[in-house]
């Protein structure tokens, strides 16, 4: 759960810079929101999920 709302918050994040900086239209803010929700009721969302988990599980793993 800590991933999922840690993800959606840098996912938040990012298109709020690109929407302040780059130019980014408000229309296209909404189409990024809308096709978040669409695709979190799609049948994909389990290997989205699971991708996700594996790369953050890979982050965390590693030593500097």
């Amino acid at each position: 759960m800590v991933l999922s709302v840690s993800g959606v918050l840098l996912l938040g994040i990012i298109v709020f810079i690109l929407f302040r900086k780059d130019g980014l239209k408000i229309s296209h803010m909404i189409v990024c929101m809308l096709f978040g929700f669409y695709l979190a009721s799609t049948s994909i969302a389990g290997s989205i999920k699971n991708s996700a988990d594996s790369i953050a599980g890979f982050i965390s793993g590693l030593h500097f």
